[in-house]
């Protein structure tokens, strides 16, 4: 059996432990062994062991039953054993609720000793403390002050206490009969604050913060506490300003004064806003005095920028103050405090920046002027010179003298930027100096200068100006500067944009004043895009009227030559020199226009250009080789027109060149080619009136094609 169980040893096996048990009998195991396998002694081995397996399996059946019975057994002794826990457990809470029951009950009856107690005792103490002080009275009725109170040094914290209720009990005694006492006491009361505020001030000297928050502590009680408080303000102010920066100074000390002040007063809150407006009222208002009031009169320039120097960082210091504990409504308290240093200049405020803004804007230009010895002409205005300006734009007749600026723009960048930056500078201003409900009026007036000076006295009188200088159209060699101006005056605009966007519009977005401001604005550039368009059309007139000139040099043997065998078929002399005009000319205008402008402009020299050649080829007479000559030149043009890249006008020379075509076409194919895809929508009129140009319109007879 014991080889059996050492048979079962874990882990379990079952083919394992059958193989084991045929190796272990004599002639179980593999034939090629020492024995022979023998099946019979194998099952007789098996049959034994089985026999042993039931008897080893019965023993530990017993032995399970056995275990199960004691397990019940103890588990009913557990059960009980619980049950009487229990129960104890029972009377035991019953005896703790009694023993609580009887703890309340010697409780409340303490309590009520302890109050009975009390109300005996505080009226004894009351009394004693009455006895007391009516000793210490007794001693000023005297005269003769005796207890070592009055005198020790170290208890005068106790005299201060013996002597505040003195000073109150002796505000409520007649005064006809302790008249003398009362005087006493107040001396002695006097007397002894005194002495407190100078311990206090010794201390402070000495940086004793526990000190200086007892003597605090008693003078709480005594009239001279806020003495106390002035005392301490004004000596920790001392040695903090010895640098030339105010307000670095004033953040430094509210800083370090700040957490002493939490150790040494009961309400620091109180203390250090006193502290503040002391120094607000003081130290800062006689600093903001001294900057303004030297330059207000003598430098308005410096003053303004003063001003908004000195109201950013007394602001900003406020930002900075607003992290200590000054009350509930600290930033109402610091902007009282702010107002009280600037009201009186910021009331005066805006009438001094608009002044301002006036005379720099208008020194401004003047020295612009100046520097270029230009007397600025009076334009005239009214209905005798609106009356002018109209006949102007209908008409090429020069009205009044005409002005040679020598290709002088009156436009100056320098200038701009100088009247643009002097704005900006007067918004910031405003921005930060100005009420907010006075902010989008103020702005607006800033708004209007800029118009005044920029707009009107600079970019109009400029437009006006290059108006009149614009020569008339059969001017010969003329200079056409005009769309210089119209470049500058672009240019300028976007940055007087720019800036009405960028620092105007955040001021006055929300306000009634936006709509008068693009209002303004609407005006303005409608008053220039007028003078611009009537600039630029009497300029095109400039060109064409240039154009007709070089045109006069053709000559009509041009498109008759004499000997129509030598000629080389090439463009014209006048031709040539068109084009090359027109090729300047789109290239300045390039240059002088952005955006859709340009193409718009090219669109209108490019139609009177091709009216121009259109009329001027129908002057004269063509053979059959000055036909040709009229093509090569009209191709020219054409070459020349794909530079102005407009679709219609490209169009347009495209239809010259094909009526070009009818100049030598054969008479016979006249009619094929005027149904051609170019010339078949044109009027027949027009088409006739080129067949008429030929020199053999007559002879070949070819106006019945047209019948």
């Amino acid at each position: 059996m014991a080889t059996t169980a050492q048979l079962f040893e874990e882990p379990f096996d079952a083919d394992e432990y059958i193989e084991r048990l045929a190796w272990r009998t004599p002639g179980g195991g593999s034939k090629g062994g020492a024995e022979a396998f023998d099946p019979k002694r194998l099952l007789d081995e098996f049959k034994c062991h089985i026999e042993e397996l039931k008897q080893l399996d019965e023993k530990i059946q017993r032995k399970v039953e056995k275990l199960e019975h004691q397990c019940h057994r103890e588990a009913k002794e557990f059960a009980h054993k619980v049950q009487d826990l229990q129960r104890s457990n029972q009377v035991a809470f019953q005896h703790f609720q009694e023993l609580d029951e009887h703890i309340s009950y010697v409780a409340t009856k303490v309590c009520h000793l302890g109050d009975q107690l009390e109300g005996v005792n505080t009226p004894r103490q009351r009394a004693v403390e009455a006895q007391r002080l009516m000793t210490y009275f007794n001693e000023f009725l005297d005269g003769d002050l005796r207890s070592d109170v009055f005198h020790n040094p170290d208890k005068i914290k106790e005299a201060a206490d013996i002597i505040q209720k003195l000073h109150l009990i002796a505000q409520e005694l007649p005064f006809d009969r302790f008249a003398d006492v009362k005087a006493k006491i107040a001396s002695k009361y006097h007397d002894l604050e005194r002495q407190l505020i100078q311990e206090f001030t010794a201390a402070q000297r000495r940086g004793e913060i526990g000190r200086m928050r007892e003597v605090a502590a008693v003078l709480l009680h005594f009239k001279g506490y806020a003495h106390c408080v002035d005392v301490y303000i004004k000596q920790c102010q001392e040695g903090a300003y010895m640098r030339n920066d105010v307000f670095e100074d004033t953040a430094a000390l509210c800083q370090r004064v700040n957490k002493q002040v939490g150790e040494v007063f009961s309400s620091p809150e109180t203390v250090m806003a006193k502290l503040i407006q002391n120094i607000f009222e003081n130290k800062l208002q006689a600093h903001v005095r001294e900057k303004l009031d030297e330059t207000r009169h003598s430098d308005v320039e410096q003053y303004l920028k003063n001003l908004y120097d000195l109201y950013t960082r007394t602001t900003a210091l406020a930002t900075k103050l607003t992290e200590f504990n000054l009350g509930s409504d600290k930033h109402t308290f610091l902007s009282k405090l702010i107002k009280n240093i600037f009201s009186s200049y910021l009331e005066s405020y805006i009438n001094m920046e608009r002044e301002y803004l006036r005379t720099r804007g208008a020194m401004i230009l003047q020295r612009y002027y100046d520097s270029k010895n230009h007397q600025k002409r009076s334009l005239g205005s009214g209905s005798i010179q609106e009356l002018k300006e109209r006949i102007r734009q209908r008409t090429n007749l020069s009205l009044g003298p005409s002005i040679d600026t020598h290709g002088e723009t009156f436009l100056s960048p320098e200038l701009v930027v100088n009247l643009l930056q002097e704005t900006r500078h007067a918004f910031e201003r405003c921005h930060k100096l100005s009420d907010p409900s006075d902010l989008p009026k103020n702005a607006f007036s800033i708004f209007l200068l800029l118009v005044e000076h920029l707009c009107v006295e600079h970019i109009d009188y400029a437009l006006e100006i290059g108006l009149a200088a614009i020569p008339s159209s059969d001017a010969k060699n003329a200079n056409l500067y005009f769309l210089d101006v119209v470049q500058q005056a672009n240019s300028i605009f976007h940055l007087f944009d720019k800036q009405f966007n960028d620092q105007l519009m955040p001021l006055i977005s929300s306000s009634p004043k936006l709509a008068e401001c693009l209002h303004k604005k609407k005006e303005v550039i409608e008053q220039m895009e007028v003078k611009l368009d009537t600039g630029i059309d009497r300029t095109l007139n400039c060109m064409v009227g240039q154009m007709k000139h070089i045109l006069t040099e053709q000559k009509k043997t041009d498109f008759r030559p004499e000997d129509e065998n030598n000629v080389m078929i090439q463009y014209t002399t006048a031709c040539s020199k068109v084009c090359g005009y027109v090729s300047k000319q789109v290239e300045h205008v390039r240059k002088s226009m952005d955006g859709k402008n340009v193409d718009t402009v090219l669109a209108e020299l490019g139609v009177r250009f091709h009216r121009l050649i259109h009329e001027h080829l129908q002057q004269f007479s063509y053979t059959s080789m000055g036909g040709m000559l009229a093509i090569c030149d009209v191709a020219e043009y054409r070459r020349c027109a794909k530079d102005f890249r407009v679709p219609l006008v490209l169009q347009l020379f495209d239809t010259l060149h094909s009526l070009c075509n009818l100049l030598v076409v054969a008479p016979d194919n006249l009619k094929q080619v005027c149904s051609g895809e170019q010339l078949t929508n044109l009027d027949r009129n027009l088409l006739h009136a080129f067949v008429q140009l030929r020199v053999d319109y007559r002879s070949a007879r070819l106006g019945r094609h047209f019948s």
